[in-house]
């Protein structure tokens, strides 16, 4: 077996806990460290928003250090970060001391997940690309599936402070899992003396040469293609965060659902992600990013649709079937990346796109909570990430089509 799927599936591990654990699990902690800490809802999205707000900090500086030193290093120590802040979380008593934390989980969620997720692009040559991105995308599904299931469980075993063991957990096992993905990831194939998998011949990526920030950002800056990846981004940004921040205080709050059906509604999301991601990559291989794209975002738009303008426990399963199908625009925009500027300077490419992306991810959570506090419902909101979902697929027109290639 080629080592570069031994570098897929130890990505898969790398996002799980810090995409799945580091963010994703703060939906289903919500509703029991809101009610514990007497916070609104415009506080609680400033929580997840301090998140957002780290994981912009560190996002496009953890992708230029990637390019300059390494994805192996910059993974490993943000990782590290990671845990640390899930664990100290659950120290919290204060909204103060709960932003700081949830603030350092994302400056290490950053530096994990942009270097991570555009790593196969320089093990994979680009029509196997889309694959292997979609499997190391599948991390965040199962973090979406684990939370889902077995957060709501440990906190109604352990009652009130359940939600503090819950950040516990997770940080433990974040620290200790970092220096096993240290131990398995390398930078290139040229680092153990392969060629990129799939390459013919001459046809590999596996002797990268030293670049400085400057260089790395000329190079990246001069790609159109990389502008229009932005714009496409942006609109996912803002919208999945707030239906993915809400939705179980939604279904709880608003609804009236138990904690433990709300609980399994965000589970399914993550087990038809698992599956998505590995669609859509080899889905976009096949067609291309540009109409793979466009198809992503009008099924994100029914997903929205459904909560907004209809009710009923079928209605809120099939947003969330729907949802899991579409949740893996970041696979297309890794995918786009390293298409657009190869497999060295992928990391800066992405973590260029995911600042405008992170900005608008970090406005997200802020305004939903606004839109709920002011109206009384997240119904308004639902309604707005349609909106943004529908431009979403109007930018993607903008996108190249797809062109042969033998890499």
């Amino acid at each position: 077996m080629h080592y570069a799927w031994i570098i897929a599936f130890t990505g898969l591990f790398v996002v799980l806990f810090a995409h799945g654990f580091g963010r994703m699990s703060y939906s289903v902690i919500l509703p029991y460290m809101k009610d514990t800490l007497s916070l609104t809802y415009a506080q609680a999205g400033l929580i997840a928003t301090g998140n957002l707000v780290g994981y912009l900090l560190f996002t496009t500086f953890g992708g230029f250090l990637a390019t300059r030193f390494g994805p192996r290093k910059i993974i490993s120590i943000s990782l590290f970060v990671t845990g640390a802040g899930l664990f100290f979380t659950g120290f919290s008593q204060s909204f103060t001391f709960a932003f700081v934390t949830r603030l350092v989980t994302g400056v290490g969620n950053g530096g994990c997940f942009v270097p991570m997720m555009t790593l196969p692009a320089a093990w994979f040559v680009a029509r196997k690309r889309g694959l292997a991105i979609g499997i190391v995308n599948i991390g965040v599904c199962l973090g979406l599936t684990l939370t889902g299931f077995l957060l709501p469980l440990c906190m109604d075993h352990f009652g009130r402070d359940g939600w503090r063991y819950a950040w516990y957990l997770m940080g433990t096992i974040v620290l200790i899992c970092s220096y096993f993905c240290y131990s398995l990831l390398r930078n290139n194939p040229g680092e153990i003396g392969l060629a990129m998998y799939g390459a013919n011949g001459g046809e590999d990526e596996t002797l990268p040469q030293a670049m400085t920030f400057f260089a790395a950002f000329l190079r990246i800056a001069g790609e159109r293609e990389i502008w229009k990846l932005m714009g496409v981004y942006v609109t996912y940004g803002f919208s999945y965060i707030i239906y993915l921040t809400f939705v179980v205080a939604y279904l709880t709050k608003e609804i009236g659902m138990s904690s433990a059906g709300a609980g399994s509604i965000f589970a399914i999301i993550g087990l038809i992600a698992i599956f998505g991601g590995l669609l859509w990559g080899a889905f976009s291989d096949a067609v291309g990013r540009r109409y793979a794209c466009i198809c992503i975002y009008l099924v994100l738009a029914v997903a929205y649709a459904l909560p907004a303008f209809f009710q009923g426990a079928v209605v809120f399963y099939l947003s969330a079937v729907m949802f899991g199908i579409a949740f893996s625009v970041p696979v297309l925009m890794a995918a786009a990346a390293g298409d657009a500027v190869g497999g060295q300077l992928a990391p800066a490419a992405l973590g260029l796109i995911t600042l405008i992306f992170a900005v608008a991810q970090t406005l997200g959570p802020f305004v939903g909570g606004r839109i709920k506090d002011t109206t009384g419902t997240f119904t308004y909101a639902f309604m707005l990430c349609t909106a943004f979902a529908v431009a979403g697929a109007l930018f993607s027109l903008l996108l190249k089509p797809k062109t042969d290639t033998k890499n």
